[in-house]
């Protein structure tokens, strides 16, 4: 694991906050009829404006700037012209950025249109856990308390799906450090969280079984049950003294954005008391 110095952690923040502004002007974008394609390019053309550099791109062969997954799909769904978002569709939109040569990660299921209750209600609990997630993740832990309070969430409040196959992990000047951070486990196990790591936590959730697999593009990762899921992605730095996790990552300017975006529906917090307790520092140029 990389430890990070405090002005590290700083440069992290700043991608971190891109990817935040990236996210939140595409919220002000979606509604049926756009396609992923057209987002996709908007990202791209929005990052490199600001001095940097699409996180996602090039890396291990990704062709895009954003993954955009809809309903079954999970993760690294591709963006392209056939990917026309519907009225009901629940999109998981995952955004990386690279600035001054650190990686900032982060990501958000927005919901278009009316989406079904019960798709709305996987999409809380997931957000939910995101935040338990973080909420254990404190110096002198280990990071099976984050996937254990995750995994207990979901499915044993939930009822939910927790995909096995892919996790979360350590940021800095590569997009995956270790250590990975799954979204379940046991408590008391796996590596000690020091001050100075960077981590995302990213929960996967499914509405049915967690079982899914790689559709034929080689990227996307799809529920083998046809049914949706939900992701929601922080990164975050661990503090000194068992204190609660510094979020570097930002959701308010993205709901902000879905208050007032007519063609999306709100996801709202389960415990707005927990989300208080982690909102990072003010956004570039506030």
């Amino acid at each position: 694991m990389i430890f990070k110095t405090p002005e590290e952690i700083e440069r992290s923040r700043v991608a971190c906050l891109l990817v935040t502004k990236t996210l939140t002007e595409v919220g002000k974008m979606l509604r049926p009829g756009l396609t992923g394609k057209e987002i996709d390019t908007f990202a791209e053309e929005f990052i490199r404006d600001h001095g940097a550099v699409p996180g996602f791109k090039g890396l291990y062969g990704c062709p895009s700037t954003l993954l955009v997954s809809r309903n079954e799909e999970v993760v690294h769904g591709l963006p392209d012209e056939n990917q026309v978002f519907k009225d009901g569709d629940i999109l998981s939109i995952d955004c990386g950025t690279i600035v001054n040569e650190f990686y900032g990660d982060a990501a958000y299921t927005f919901c278009v249109g009316d989406v079904a209750e019960d798709v709305m209600e996987l999409c809380r609990h997931t957000k939910h856990s995101l935040y338990l997630g973080i909420d254990a993740a404190r110096e002198g832990k280990r990071v099976g308390d984050i996937s254990f309070a995750i995994q207990q969430y979901t499915e044993k409040v939930g009822g939910y799906g927790v995909v096995r196959e892919l996790v979360g992990h350590g940021l800095g000047r590569s997009l995956h450090e270790a250590p990975d951070v799954p979204n379940f486990g046991k408590r008391g196990r796996g590596p000690v969280l020091k001050s100075g790591l960077i981590i995302a936590i990213e929960p996967m959730t499914t509405q049915g079984r967690k079982d899914v697999h790689s559709r034929s593009d080689g990227w996307t990762i799809v529920t083998r049950d046809g049914k949706p899921a939900a992701h929601y992605e922080h990164s975050i730095a661990i503090t000194k003294g068992g204190g609660p996790a510094d979020l570097m990552s930002d959701h308010r300017p993205i709901e902000e954005a879905i208050r007032n975006n007519p063609n999306l529906k709100e996801v709202d917090n389960l415990d707005e008391e927990l989300v208080e307790r982690y909102q990072p520092m003010a956004m570039m140029g506030e």
